[in-house]
């Protein structure tokens, strides 16, 4: 069991990624490497300043999900900190794949540093995870709301009306976790830790950040991309959130495959050439150069623990 366990997300992730690179060739073939270059080149100055913009918004709105966490647990620490640990964890894990997992480990060997405790790191780490999934459900169902139509472009058998239900259930749900902290429910309990509903300054505050986040990232995109054919940023939100869904649920890892196949697929009125540019430039801004950055803050972070233990070791 435990032989399966260690290689069961490895293989859902190469599964992922053989199934999304295959479905996208189906859908560019015939696209030449010269239309891709083309495109990219096509990208003005203004877009991706925007696009830089959108991204250092999103990894200091990502710093505040840790941010959050660690107030929830009454624990104060260096906003330095927390910002470099908190870029270092998402740069990583969503680049390699396994976001929970490779997360967690990154967060233990930085807030033990710190004296927290393996419960208390566990508490953060799903905390961090369900203030994700609270914006992600939020903005889902607000662009339901806003543009029914969106669903025709993933499930196009189910009636506009369809997304207006589920949108309008998607906020009872929410408003049924804000009553939770209002009220003070019980907390919920599992074998290794206890998960308690945050204050409700907690909870409206992850109400503003988690959507703003997945907005900056969307807005990246969006920036990213032409004018001809863009159906407007709300149907790219929607079009973002379901494809970095994807993209985190299948373990691919950076969603590998998983992003371009989703997107190509749910915008047939623009060229695909053009799409594959904007999500290049996501890959490299949001993904990529964070990645870089992250590995050299790891090397530095324990070159500096292994100095400190070093120095304490008595002679």
């Amino acid at each position: 069991m435990r032989l399966i366990r260690k290689f069961m997300w490895p293989v859902i992730g190469l599964a992922a990624i053989v199934f999304s690179l295959n479905a996208l060739y189906d859908e560019v073939q015939g696209l030449s490497f010269a239309e891709f270059v083309a495109r990219f080149e096509a990208v003005p100055l203004s877009a991706w300043l925007c696009a830089i913009g959108a991204t250092l918004f999103a990894y200091a709105a990502l710093a505040a999900y840790d941010h959050l966490a660690l107030a929830h647990l009454g624990h104060r620490i260096s906003l330095w900190f927390i910002t470099l640990c908190s870029f270092t964890t998402y740069a990583i894990s969503h680049t390699v794949g396994a976001s929970v997992f490779s997360g967690a480990v990154i967060r233990y060997r930085a807030y033990a540093s710190k004296g927290l405790t393996p419960g208390e790191i566990g508490v953060l780490v799903a905390f961090c995870s369900f203030t994700f999934a609270l914006g992600t459900v939020m903005l889902v169902a607000i662009v339901l709301l806003l543009k029914p139509g969106v669903i025709d472009r993933f499930i196009p058998f189910l009636p506009e009306g369809a997304s207006v239900v589920a949108g309008v259930l998607i906020l009872m749900l929410v408003g049924l976790y804000v009553a939770g902290s209002l009220i003070g429910f019980r907390p919920v309990k599992t074998r290794w830790f206890q998960l308690h509903y945050p204050r409700p300054s907690l909870v409206f505050r992850q109400l503003v950040i988690a959507p703003a986040e997945l907005i900056a990232a969307a807005s990246i995109i969006y920036f990213a991309l032409p004018a001809a054919g863009n159906p407007g940023f709300v149907v790219i939100l929607g079009i973002f959130l379901a494809s970095f869904s994807v993209a985190l649920l299948s373990h691919a890892p950076g969603g590998i495959g998983v992003l371009e196949f989703v997107f190509i697929a749910a915008l047939p009125e623009m060229d695909p050439a053009a799409v594959l540019a904007a999500l290049a430039i996501f890959r490299l801004l949001y993904l990529i150069v964070p990645f870089l950055v992250a590995l050299v803050i790891i090397v530095l972070f324990e070159r500096h623990r292994f100095l400190s233990e070093s120095d304490e070791t008595p002679a």
